[in-house]
C-alpha cells in the first residue's frame, strides 16, 4: 500500500518532524529537508542524512530542486552548489564528500584518505574522520552502516543487481576484515527507496532471485513461483482472443529490494533492533523525493551520506 509521511512542521530554521514510522525523522535545516534515522541521531560522533528534493539551485518543472547529481540535463555549477548547501545543513561543512561512479556492482573500497578521484564501485567505508561517505540514488536503496565500538562507517549503493550479489553483506565482511568489526555491533539505515508498491521486474529478475535465495518469494507480489522456475502463466481465455500476431505482454511481479536488504543482514547477524527501514517510496513521493522509475532520466539524484566527526 503506499504511504503517505507527514511533512508537517514548524517553520523554524532547523526544526524536525515525524515521517511515516517512528524511527525516523524529516528534518528541516538550511531550506532543506533531510531525512535521518534516529538510532543513528544518537551517535555524537557521527554524522549523516539522506537528502531529499525540495530546495536547491536546479529547476525541474519549474520548481527549485536539490539535484545531487551531475546529470546531462543540470548544469555542474548548480549542483556543486545544491551539494555544498547540504552538507552545510548536515552539517558537516569541514568534512570532505567521497562519491562513487557507480556502476551496479558488488566493488566496495576502503578509504584510508581523501580519494583524489572516484572510483568506480557501489560501496565506501572508513574509519577516517573528517570524509563525509557519499552514494547517489533515485530509486535504489542507499544503505548506512556503522560499527559503534569501531566507529567505523559505510555508506552502500545497492540496486536489484547488487543486492542479487549481497552487496550489504559484503560490505559489512569487508570493514569486519579491516578493522574487526563485529556484526552485533552494527547499527544500519536503509533509506527512502522505490517500495515493493511500485518496482515491477520481469520473469530474468525473479529467476535470478530464486537461484541465490531460498526465501527470496518473501520479497515479492504476484506470479513468483511461476516465474522463478519458467513456468508459462495460465492466461483466461478471453485474455488470448487477441488479434494475430499479438501476444499477452510477459508477465511482472513486484520486488521489495529493502526487505531484501534487511534479510541479508539479519543473515549476517546484525541484531534486528539495529536496522532502521525507511518507509518511504521513491515513486509514490515524487513530491519529496526523485524516482527514476516514475520520471524518467530528467531526474534528479539523492545522496545518503554518513561520516565520522572530526575531534575537536
Amino acid at each position: 500500500m503506499k504511504t503517505r509521511s507527514s511533512q508537517r512542521g514548524t517553520r523554524s530554521r532547523n526544526s524536525t518532524s515525524q515521517t511515516g514510522n517512528t524511527g525516523w525523522t524529516l528534518r528541516r535545516a538550511r531550506g532543506l529537508q533531510i531525512v535521518e534515522s534516529r538510532a543513528f541521531a544518537k551517535l555524537g560522533w557521527l554524522v549523516h542524512g539522506f537528502s531529499t528534493r525540495p530546495g536547491g539551485e536546479s529547476l525541474l518543472g519549474g520548481k527549485h530542486a536539490l539535484n545531487l547529481g551531475f546529470t546531462d540535463w543540470d548544469e555542474g555549477e548548480r549542483v556543486a552548489a545544491n551539494r555544498a548547501k547540504f552538507v552545510a545543513a548536515l552539517p558537516a561543512r569541514k568534512m570532505r564528500l567521497v562519491t562513487l561512479r557507480q556502476i551496479h556492482s558488488d566493488v566496495i573500497h576502503v578509504a584510508a584518505a581523501p580519494l583524489a578521484d572516484a572510483p568506480k564501485g557501489d560501496a565506501l567505508a572508513t574509519r577516517i574522520a573528517g570524509l563525509l561517505l557519499g552514494v547517489q540514488t533515485a530509486d535504489c536503496v542507499p544503505i548506512l552502516l556503522a560499527d559503534r565500538q569501531q566507529r567505523v562507517v559505510a555508506a552502500i549503493h545497492a540496486g536489484w543487481r547488487g543486492t542479487l550479489a549481497r552487496i550489504a553483506v559484503k560490505a559489512l565482511g569487508r570493514i569486519r576484515m579491516e578493522f574487526g568489526t563485529r556484526p552485533r555491533d552494527v547499527v544500519v539505515a536503509l533509506g527512502p527507496a522505490i517500495g515493493r508498491c511500485c518496482y515491477e521486474v520481469g520473469p530474468e529478475v525473479a529467476q535470478a532471485f530464486a537461484a541465490q535465495f531460498p526465501g527470496a518469494a518473501n520479497w515479492f507480489d504476484g506470479p513468483f513461483d511461476q516465474l522463478a522456475h519458467g513456468e508459462e502463466p495460465l492466461w483466461l481465455p478471453w485474455l488470448t482472443m487477441m488479434p494475430p500476431g499479438h501476444v499477452p505482454p510477459p508477465p511482472r511481479v513486484q520486488l521489495d529490494l529493502r526487505a531484501a536488504n534487511r534479510w541479508q543482514l539479519l543473515d549476517a547477524g546484525v541484531p534486528e533492533s539495529q536496522i532502521d527501514v525507511s518507509d518511504l517510496c521513491t515513486a509514490c513521493r515524487t513530491d519529496l523525493l526523485f524516482s527514476y522509475r516514475r520520471e524518467g532520466a530528467r531526474t534528479g539524484r539523492m545522496l545518503a551520506v554518513i561520516g565520522v566527526r572530526a575531534r575537536k
